[in-house]
């Protein structure tokens, strides 16, 4: 606990989407944040288009000061941070940042991803540097932040770590190519992050530390919204603010521990539990301002 006697979370990917509905969600469950992207006013984020040699110059909505103001709306802290993915100076200095505002970083939550040029590429188009781009971002930046924050944690006894995983680690795509299917780098990099969990639980869970390996099933909201559902017209699509909810249940529920073996279908889990009031679950619609299991996966 801080001065203010609240937990704090370490989330990345804050400025819009996932990251910025997770880190509203544990602000209204109890905790301060420290929130990290590359986007800090709104207006300045830019879409990237995920093939190479494709510009995409239209602008993004969101931003980590928006969010932040709605972290302090609920009561709770909230420093932002500009870090980007790629920077391995930034992501450290970024978990510096956390530990220098508030003491402690008790729960670590892996939501940013690479989504540039290269990411959603056929293989043999895809540029070995480009390719690198998306373990740096997905695999190599979490392990930096782990690194900074576990030590604390393990010396204190307690720490959560949330990572997010996909469907793609384990299915085979239904097409070939980027569109109807995923690239090759998308899913070597989640296939990375995927298997921090069953490691660190062996290497670590004795010292008081739990890691989550969380599938968020397919997620989106606003003018992408329409976008994938012409691509994927049959997907099970959830709102951002199903998948803050889950975990936002998960870092608070004591008994969610048990978990920590599987990977944790968060859209599933929100539903069993009516986390998300007005959200029938995947495929419905959702308004935010007005499949009954939890789909756990042993990990292989």
């Amino acid at each position: 606990m801080t001065d203010s006697g609240r937990p704090v979370a370490f989330v990345t990917g804050a400025s819009r989407g996932m990251g910025a509905a997770t880190a509203i969600a544990l602000a209204e469950a109890g905790f301060d944040l420290a929130i990290t992207a590359r986007t800090m006013r709104e207006g300045d984020g830019r879409r990237e288009a995920p093939w190479a040699g494709l510009i995409d110059r239209r602008t993004l909505p969101g931003s980590l000061e928006q969010v932040a103001l709605s972290v302090e709306r609920t009561g709770g802290r909230a420093l932002s941070v500009a870090m980007d993915l790629l920077d391995h100076d930034a992501v450290v200095r970024a978990a510096d940042a956390a530990l220098d505002a508030y003491g402690r970083v008790d729960l670590v939550v892996n939501i940013g991803v690479y989504q540039g040029p290269g990411a959603m590429d056929y293989f043999l188009d895809t540029p070995i540097e480009l390719f690198e781009r998306s373990l740096q971002a997905d695999v190599v930046a979490p392990a930096i932040l782990l690194q900074q924050f576990l030590p604390g944690m393990i010396e204190r006894g307690s720490g959560t770590v949330m990572n997010m995983t996909s469907y793609v680690v384990v299915n085979d795509p239904p097409a070939a190519g980027p569109v109807h299917g995923w690239s090759v780098a998308y899913a070597a990099a989640k296939a990375g992050i995927d298997r921090f969990g069953s490691v660190l639980n062996v290497e670590l869970g004795e010292r008081g530390i739990t890691v989550y390996t969380l599938d968020p099933g397919f997620v989106s909201y606003g003018d992408a919204l329409a976008e994938q559902r012409r691509n994927y017209p049959d997907a099970p699509v959830s709102p951002p603010e199903a998948i803050g909810a889950a975990i936002a249940w998960l870092a608070t529920t004591p008994e969610a521990r048990q978990l920590s073996t599987t990977r944790i279908y968060l859209p599933g889990l929100a539903r069993k539990h009516g986390l998300l009031p007005g959200w029938a679950g995947p495929g419905s619609a959702y308004e935010p301002e007005g499949s009954d299991t939890h789909d756990e996966k042993p990990l292989t």
